[in-house]
């Protein structure tokens, strides 16, 4: 599969007309200059050597642009999501109320705030828009040339105040201060850790993926109906993202744990599309910046929580990492009432004072290079 023109041409006729990975409906217009848009790439080469003559890539900002002397914007962050969400998750309450608003830590007046849908999610090109399983199969490393070519040659950016990643985004946060080291004044990836995925984290992953491919509906992504056997397996996600302490208290009976299991499976066979979620999990494939982390340049604040199951502190990963990056260190927020596992990082309250620590220090005068 070297050139996917011609299957490109006719997923897109086949465009399905519900797709049950639609983009979240648009957030009312609560913050100043709040819009959205799409970046067409075009002659996209995947890292595989597939290409596609066109890649859309959906995303929405806040604020407005502010350029000095010379014309370049001085005041963008660029926020990258997890896994299953969309860039509009930094809109959901928790998160968009503590970071956007009047004097908080990015406020949408003084900062030009990018949520970009990552490549295959949301209202960006993904394989439930028609190509299905002959989608070409993205890794992170697409995923992020994606997003710096919407921030470059869509947004004409060539340098960002800081890059802020949660989870999936922060695992990104970490490749972008590799791969573009003079371009950003500061990073903070939460909820991730600089390694390939390995141990537990791997054998979740897989075991999700190997139940959508050897669901006897997902006919190797060529299915005309939804496959529903594999996600009888997604209950693993609550377990994995969730706090033991939060899902006793969402579940403290037989009856209501049943009941909460059964719900997440409905959820999944209302809201996923088997190929795109496929898709998610296994993109991780290629992720490994430990070997480079030396190259990153900016001030780096990983942020991480002694209660998330995904990248459990005990392991021992961000001492030995976190002490190659020249001005980099590694924060491990305590177990308590305020934080709820891995989905911690949806409440910007625990987590926001480090990118406010971040931000107080200078603008790099580092040249530019996108």
């Amino acid at each position: 599969m070297r050139d996917l023109r011609r299957l490109e041409m006719l997923g897109l006729l086949a465009i399905s007309a519900v797709a049950l990975v639609a983009a979240p409906a648009r957030a009312a217009a609560t913050y100043p200059n709040q819009k959205e848009a799409d970046y067409v790439a075009r002659e996209f080469k995947f890292q595989t050597g597939d290409v596609l003559p066109e890649v859309r890539l959906h995303y929405t900002t806040l604020g407005t642009p502010q350029r000095d002397g010379a014309g370049h914007v001085t005041n963008a962050v660029l926020m990258l999501h997890g896994t299953t969400g969309t860039g509009k998750n930094f809109l959901n309450p928790t998160l968009a109320g503590e970071l956007f608003g009047p004097g908080q830590v990015l406020d949408a007046s003084k900062y030009y705030v990018i949520l970009p849908d990552g490549l295959g999610r949301g209202g960006s090109s993904k394989p439930s828009d028609g190509m299905h399983g002959r989608f070409p199969r993205y890794g992170y490393n697409d995923v992020v040339e994606a997003q710096h070519q919407l921030v470059t040659k869509g947004l004409g950016i060539d340098h960002l105040r800081a890059v802020v990643g949660t989870s999936m985004g922060g695992m990104q946060t970490w490749m972008w201060g590799e791969k573009w080291p003079d371009m950003m004044d500061a990073l903070l990836p939460v909820a991730s850790q600089p390694t390939q995925i390995s141990g537990r984290n791997l054998i979740w992953r897989r075991m999700v993926a190997q139940s959508i491919r050897n669901d006897p509906d997902w006919s190797g992504g060529d299915y005309k109906a939804q496959p529903r056997r594999w996600t009888y397996t997604m209950p693993v996600f609550l377990i994995m993202t969730d706090s033991p302490v939060r899902l006793q208290k969402q579940a403290p009976t037989r009856k209501e744990a049943e009941a909460l299991y059964d719900k997440t499976v409905a959820d999944a066979q209302s809201k996923f599309d088997t190929n795109d979620y496929l898709y998610w999990y296994e993109s991780s494939w290629d992720y490994d910046p430990e070997p480079d982390l030396a190259k990153i340049k900016a001030p780096l604040v990983a942020v991480n929580f002694a209660d998330d199951e995904i990248n459990p502190p005990d392991i021992g990963v961000m001492e030995k990492t976190v002490a190659k990056i020249p001005r980099g260190r590694s924060v491990l927020v305590p177990e308590s009432e305020k934080t709820i596992g891995h989905q911690t990082l949806t409440l910007a309250a625990v987590w926001k004072p480090y990118l406010e620590e971040l931000l107080r220090s200078p603008a790099s005068a580092t040249a530019r290079k996108p």
